[in-house]
């Protein structure tokens, strides 16, 4: 089973960046999908940025193109999401996901971790 903790959110003010980390135990990402949501109450979960195991290929939602990259440390079984210019409507619940490499891969994942706060202050 695959266990997945975020870290690194926080308060920051409009412009500044932040860095995402999700560590996974329990089992390798080789072979899945792993993603971020994000979510703020009273709207729907949204797709931000995912990442392919075995190409290392990256895809993005509509926010995050252009401000966030996402990447991979293979030794350390984690995934970053690098986020700059950060706006007040980036605030949200950031999520860990992970799914094995089948389907969509911005959506119907299986693990998931707590999430983590990030809030951009105007």
């Amino acid at each position: 089973q695959v266990h997945l903790v975020e870290s690194g959110g926080g308060l920051v003010q409009a412009g500044d960046s932040l860095r995402l980390s999700c560590a996974a135990s329990g089992r390798a990402f080789s072979g899945y999908y792993v993603g971020w949501f994000r979510q703020t109450p009273g709207e729907e979960r949204e797709f931000v940025a995912a990442i392919s195991w075995p190409d290392d290929s990256p895809w993005y939602g509509a926010a995050a193109k252009g401000r966030f990259t996402i990447s991979r440390d293979n030794a350390k079984n984690t995934v970053y999401v690098q986020m700059n210019s950060l706006k007040p409507e980036d605030t949200a619940v950031y999520y860990c996901a992970a799914k094995e490499q089948t389907g969509r891969i911005d959506s119907d994942y299986t693990y998931w971790g707590q999430g983590t706060q990030v809030t951009v202050s105007s």
